[in-house]
């Protein structure tokens, strides 16, 4: 059965009312710095190993958007669906940089250090939603 307007604007109300209980540096670091800069990979797409970087980096902000409705918010399931895809990106960009010059080259050093960092979050927060820290942030 479709779901009703108002079940549509509760639930993304649920996930900004979520977000907006995060500290602000992880608001900022998701909202101004994480997001973006996965999703500029778009602008590359065309340079080397830019087809396979752009899926890799989307596919671990998409698969979140499932885990944010199953919520209805933020949780450390969210660093689930980055381990793989950005594991693997962090290696496809390691062999794209000596291929790579200029704006691009500075641009997947910013993505690997970026993703790196992300990651180094990520596989404890996995870690800890498996051993059932499974709260979902604002609740």
């Amino acid at each position: 059965m479709p779901s009703s307007p108002a079940q549509k604007n509760s639930l993304l109300i649920d996930i900004w009312q979520s977000f907006s209980t995060l500290p602000n540096w992880v608001k900022i670091w998701v909202g101004l710095w994480l997001a973006p800069i996965n999703m500029l990979t778009l602008y590359f797409i065309n340079n080397t190993s830019g087809l396979l970087i752009t899926c890799l980096a989307y596919a671990g902000l998409l698969l979140n958007l499932f885990v944010m409705i199953y919520n209805r918010g933020f949780s450390r399931l969210m660093a689930l669906p980055h381990l793989l895809p950005w594991t693997i990106m962090l290696g496809i960009i390691y062999s794209a940089l000596p291929l790579s010059d200029g704006i691009y080259s500075a641009f997947l050093w910013a993505l690997f250090i970026t993703n790196f960092v992300s990651l180094v979050f990520d596989y404890p927060d996995t870690y800890k939603w498996f051993k059932g820290q499974k709260e979902v942030a604002g609740r």
